[in-house]
């Protein structure tokens, strides 16, 4: 009875706010970097290992620098620039009960979050950073909202300009257990990770509605630039109407190119030529006759609109009047 309370309230929930498990986790098992490490095994990877059962310094599955130190510094490499959605923290608590007895709320106050494309926080944005939090209020895990492309993702910590406020710890520490970055790929929308369009200029779409800030490229329609153009269009916002390719095939949505050649009495790339120069058919391959006053024929069948020249007949002008002239020798 308990599971099924739990799942209609999920489902509800959802509704109210999107879900995040969609989400991929995109600092598992990634190259991990800190300021120092404490002991063997308490090294930067540990916090991404994706363990944090054990939330001590000697359980083997938390990040923790050295100690005595103003600044403390810990930075995960996601492999290239990421869609960030939000970031997740669980801090070192020693197996004890979080609260403001717990010891490690003190070196965890006054942290902060960057968002970077290079290992140095100062080339980024800064993502989050606690100015407010109290040993009694601070949340352990944490879930931050990071709405930033980014490569690196950096925690950091410091005390340099005392004094601070009461009960921060005298020194900065990592002492993470696991830090999870969740998002997608650039070029992705929604919870699920769905890809842009083509949207104009490479832009990324809305991360939320996956629309187009600035349109679509050329041979692409749509809110989310996802559709190609149709109906015998082609071009930027399919405005550009096809020419006459061979057998009605559409022609390219991008460029307007007809992919097999022109119907008859057409050319050139787009098709949208007529015949000329005398000429008519497949490929203007065919020469026109000799049609009335030196008209042109018709560019797709030859036919002369206004009849031919002196001498010619048929619908193409093409044949000669022929007399023949007897001769007769008189025998006598």
């Amino acid at each position: 009875m308990y599971a099924v309370v739990l799942l209609v309230c999920c489902s509800w929930l959802a509704l109210l706010c999107p879900s995040v498990q969609a989400y991929e986790n995109l600092a598992l098992n990634k190259p991990a970097w800190q300021s120092g490490t404490y002991l063997s095994n308490t090294g930067a990877e540990r916090a991404v290992d994706g363990r944090y059962t054990e939330l001590w310094w000697y359980g083997g599955q938390c990040a923790w620098s050295v100690g005595g130190q103003t600044t403390a510094e810990w930075r995960v490499d996601l492999g290239g620039v990421k869609s960030i959605h939000h970031v997740l923290i669980q801090y070192m608590t020693g197996n004890n009960v979080w609260d403001e007895n717990n010891g490690y709320t003190r070196s965890f106050l006054g942290f902060s979050v960057y968002i970077s494309n290079t290992t140095n926080k100062e080339d980024g944005v800064l993502c989050f950073r606690d100015t407010s939090y109290t040993r009694a209020t601070i949340p352990n895990p944490v879930n931050i909202t990071c709405p930033y492309h980014g490569r690196y993702v950096i925690y950091y910590n410091n005390r340099t300009h005392p004094p601070y406020p009461e009960g921060y710890s005298d020194y900065a520490y990592t002492e993470l257990c696991e830090l999870e970055v969740y998002g997608c790929d650039v070029y992705t929308y929604g919870v699920d990770c769905i890809r842009c369009g083509n949207c104009s200029g490479g832009v990324q779409c809305n991360r939320v509605t996956g629309s187009c800030p600035k349109g679509c490229d050329a041979g692409i329609y749509g809110d989310k630039c996802d559709l190609e153009c149709g109906n015998n269009t082609y071009g930027v916002e399919c405005k550009e109407l096809c020419g006459n390719c061979s057998n009605g095939e559409p022609c390219h949505h991008v460029d307007g190119t007809c992919p097999h050649g022109c119907d008859a009495g057409m050319y050139g790339d787009k098709c949208d030529k007529e015949c000329g120069n005398n000429t008519y058919g497949m490929e203007c391959k065919e020469l026109c006759g000799n049609c009335s006053n030196g008209e042109p024929c018709h560019h797709v069948d030859g036919t002369c609109p206004n009849g031919c020249d002196a001498g010619m007949y048929g619908d193409k002008c093409d044949k000669g009047n022929v007399r023949i002239k007897f001769s007769f020798n008189m025998i006598r």
